[in-house]
């Protein structure tokens, strides 16, 4: 994708959700606009005849649903839901789309999904490089457990794993539940040792014994890898 630009199709019944997505995606250079419908049958449609990378999805759409819609359609792109609704997210995370965002959608919050779009589609291995990037400058980092901000070391921490608003941070001596999404955790660590493997994980590729094509292996617990992470997660392991 990085030779040319991202390739975007909006799927909304509302005309002004369109034109408001349009005008934010007419500020990035590197991403054009494919196509735009009103429902998600005509989707299906421009899909098969279409080369799309991203998709900006409606939820409550005639005919069927944007979730239903998801549901149908193997190998698919990239999903950012747009919708009024806030119920639906947690359908939205099941399905592993890469964020959910709240009509009216602002610039700001448009650019932040941009950027968890960019966090999946980066190659795992800089150019010119033969391994992982090393640990940053730091060696910890902080996270609010309640009230209480604690320092963890980057060294101690096995894995983390998401589900829906909170994270897991899963450590050699104790679990932490952080009210914070997974692919914020994901631009924190870039640049460390930490890989992201599944729509629900994030591992510390130290902690890792062995690996398949569809898991990893730690001390005492096997984590799987997932379909839109496999290609970038198993390049990354093999020159770790």
């Amino acid at each position: 994708m990085e030779d040319r630009k991202t390739r975007c199709l909006i799927i909304d019944d509302e005309p002004l959700a369109i034109k408001l997505i349009k005008s934010h995606i007419s500020k990035l250079d590197c991403f054009e606009i494919a196509g735009e419908c009103r429902n998600a049958l005509r989707a299906i449609e421009i899909l098969r005849v279409e080369k799309i990378d991203l998709i900006f999805l409606d939820i409550n759409m005639p005919e069927i649903t944007g979730i239903e819609f998801l549901r149908t359609i193997p190998d698919r792109p990239y999903v950012i839901i747009t919708t009024a609704y806030r119920e639906y997210a947690i359908d939205g995370y099941d399905l592993d789309v890469v964020d959910f965002l709240l009509k009216p959608v602002s610039f700001e919050r448009f650019l932040k999904a941009i950027n968890r779009f960019f966090n999946r589609t980066r190659p795992a291995i800089p150019p010119n490089e033969d391994s992982l990037p090393v640990q940053n400058s730091r060696s910890f980092f902080h996270i609010q457990d309640g009230k209480n901000t604690v320092k963890l070391q980057y060294d101690d921490v096995i894995y983390f794993e998401g589900y829906g608003e909170y994270v897991k941070v899963i450590t050699s001596a104790k679990v932490y539940i952080v009210r914070e999404s997974l692919s914020d955790f994901e631009t924190k660590l870039s640049g460390s040792s930490f890989l992201r493997i599944h729509k629900s994980y994030i591992v510390n590729v130290q902690k890792i014994k062995g690996f398949s094509s569809i898991h990893v292996l730690l001390k005492d617990k096997e984590l799987p890898i997932g379909r839109m992470y496999r290609e970038k997660a198993i390049n990354a392991l093999k020159n770790s």
